[in-house]
Parts: C-alpha cells; structure tokens; sequence
C-alpha cells in the first residue's frame, strides 16, 4: 500500500503522534517512521485522495499537533510515496538537507498574508492622488455625464491607476511586515489579491509581527489584509532535488487548509 507523509520531524521530537487519525474515510491511523536522526511522520493513503475540507483539515491537523512541541518540515497536502520503503530511502538519501532545515527552522512559525483593494476606499484615494484622473472626471461632469469616448476614457484612466496602485500598496505591504520576519516568501499570483506573501516568523516574537499587521492596516485603511497563522513552515522547507513523496492529488498546501 502506498504511504502518505505528512511531514518529515527528528527522532529526538519530544511529541512523535499517538493514537492520532489522519486523512481518509475512515481516518488512517498516523504513525512514524524512524531513519537514523530523521522520522517521517505517515499513514497509509486512501485511493482516490482528493483535496476535499475534511482531508485538508485533518492533514493540516496532523502538522500543528506536531508542530506544536516541534520543529517539524510540512509536506504539501496529496504527498504520497509508493510505500514505506521509499520514504525512509529518500530520508536515508536527504538526511543532511533535512537536519539543515530542521536547525534552520526551529521555533519558527508561517504567517500567510494576503491584500486587496475595498473597492470604494481605493477609488477614492486614486482620485485624490490623481490630478488627470479628478481633471477627467470633472470634464465629464460639466459635460453631463460625458460622451461616451469620454466615459471610456475616464474608465481606462482609473482602471490604470488603480492598477499602478496595487503595485505601490504590495510593495508597501511588504516593507512594513519584512523587518518583523526571518524570511519572506511571495505566493502564486491570482486574481483578487494584489499582495500574497508567507512570513517566516519567530514563535515567541509573533506578536510583534501580528502588531506590524495592525500598523499596515492603519497605513492602507483602503487594503484589507487577511492573515492566516500560526502555519507550520510549508514555504520555507526548500525539500532540494528528492521530494520524499510524488503527489497523488492537487497540492493544496498552507493557503487551501485554511480558507
């Protein structure tokens, strides 16, 4: 039977799971597997795995029970190797990255911060900012509205700056957040968000970035940010040439576990 794997952790992990159930319908019982220094923390995978809630809750489940007594590497949800065999191999193969990245990591935590526009608010500020744009509109005002080349014109007009306004706003994003982090990480593109980026933090200053979070939000009253943490470290695990699993599904990875 092939073999999930949650995370890969030391042998020396003061909290190695017991009795704790994982992904599945039924739940697969978790357990370990010990290579020399190394342990991987697996069960075995159901067919069929899909990126469904209840099987990204309970992998993710998985990672923070462990994550909370140690430092632990996170594997991508749908991680699954053809068996227990080929997970202590590759553990066997890859034990000086994986102790490296462990040391590295240690006592640090993930925070997942995404931004975007409030629509009104950005507006509002792209026309105080802008005087063509506030030119433009007024042009179209005393016109009663404006023709419609002039509608057109004015739409393209905001639309590009509310555009060069995202690029501006993500970049102040980050300045603000990064000197209250180890590392940071940009996260795939995609629409909606203008900002999507993973801070590598410190556990026990934590609280210091989260109130950075709350300085950026004052700044940018016009960009809603989301945070999503404590995670366990998923962009910041760097696995190097030989993952420990090939994926059976779509990996779903921090983001996917908790929206």
């Amino acid at each position: 039977m092939s073999t999930y794997v949650y995370g890969i952790t030391a042998t020396s992990h003061p909290a190695l799971p017991e009795g704790m159930e994982g992904v599945g319908e039924p739940p697969r019982p978790v357990r370990v597997l010990r290579e020399g220094e190394l342990a991987a923390i697996v069960s075995d995978a159901p067919e069929g795995l899909r990126p469904k809630r209840r099987d990204l809750l309970a992998h993710q489940n998985v990672l923070s029970e462990v994550g909370a007594a140690g430092c632990v590497l996170p594997m991508r949800f749908g991680s699954v190797a053809p068996d227990d065999a080929a997970v202590t191999g590759v553990l066997a193969e890859r034990a000086e990255h994986y102790a490296e990245r462990l040391r590295a990591l240690d006592g640090k935590v993930e925070y997942n911060v995404k931004g975007s526009h409030i629509e009104e608010a950005v507006l509002h500020r792209v026309m105080a900012e802008n005087a063509e744009v506030r030119a433009q509109a007024e042009a179209n005002r005393q016109a009663g509205g404006g023709s419609y080349d002039q509608k057109i014109r004015l739409g393209e007009m905001v639309a590009g700056a509310v555009k060069a306004r995202e690029a501006q706003d993500a970049a102040e994003v980050i300045r603000a957040l990064e000197p209250a982090a180890a590392a940071v990480s940009s996260g795939p593109e995609s629409t909606g968000w203008l900002v999507n980026a993973s801070f590598l933090v410190d556990r026990d200053t934590a609280e210091e970035f989260l109130n950075a979070v709350e300085d950026a939000r004052k700044a940018l009253p016009h960009v809603e940010l989301r945070v999503n943490g404590p995670l366990p470290p998923y962009s910041f695990v760097e696995p190097g040439p030989a993952e420990p699993a090939e994926s059976a599904a779509t990996p779903a990875g921090a983001d996917a576990g908790a929206e």
